[in-house]
């Protein structure tokens, strides 16, 4: 049974949220503030976390920033901000994934079990990718191609490296920005385009229709094995 913490200022919701959950077989813990979500995190260390951007004391994005200080919990936002911006400071901060109120029951319980998934033991280290004719071996740095080496500039890789480590959860640019090229380059965000095209010419099979290399416009660049 996985344990999921709720973090959601409305009774109602939390409570239509908890009753959905447990009758799937969840383990639900419930904060109806930022304060209580942090102290919630560090006593009851769920397996994902389910959280609200707008809490009465602290941001979510507060919230984000105070978890990602000492815990990896993949944490899937709920929120009834549709703006773009929004979604991009929230991944940025270190959210894995970002659902939009309103929402399917559906839908938000797949997003869970896939971000549970993600932060399996063992996932995150794992030293070979393999996606579809791909072999990514991130301990010794190399690609294959259909079983062919394929040459990648250190940029490529690093930029490469970074979403295959991320592997299924959406990376925001100014995070990709940061890791690559540094902090000093978190705006540049026309770097991504070009070497994204560089790196989906050497690898995709249909660089216009990748099927590993995705964009999600205007938030950032997912990569699906």
């Amino acid at each position: 049974m996985s344990r999921v913490l709720v973090v959601e200022d409305e009774p109602g919701l939390a409570r239509a949220l908890a009753i959905n959950l447990r009758a799937r077989g969840w383990e639900v813990v419930t904060a109806a503030d930022g304060r209580g979500a942090l102290e919630a995190a560090a006593a009851e260390h769920p397996d994902v976390v389910v959280l609200d951007l707008g809490l009465p004391d602290l941001d979510g994005v507060e919230v984000i920033h105070g978890l990602r200080g000492w815990s990896r919990v993949p944490v899937v936002v709920l929120s009834a901000r549709h703006d773009s911006d929004d979604k991009v400071e929230a991944l940025d901060a270190g959210a894995d994934d970002y659902v939009t109120k309103p929402f399917s029951m559906d839908e938000l319980l797949a997003r869970l079990r896939a971000a549970v998934r993600r932060a399996a033991p063992g996932d995150a280290d794992e030293a070979v990718v393999v996606a579809g004719a791909l072999t990514v071996d991130l301990a010794r740095k190399k690609v294959r191609r259909d079983g062919h080496d394929v040459r990648l500039t250190p940029t490529e890789w690093q930029l490469l490296e970074v979403l295959v480590r991320a592997r299924g959860r959406l990376v925001g640019r100014h995070e990709l920005l940061a890791e690559v090229w540094g902090p000093a380059y978190r705006t540049e965000t026309h770097y991504l385009r070009v070497y994204t095209a560089q790196l989906r010419r050497k690898l995709e099979d249909d660089p216009a229709h990748p099927r590993h290399l995705l964009t999600e416009a205007g938030m950032g660049y997912r990569f699906e094995v």
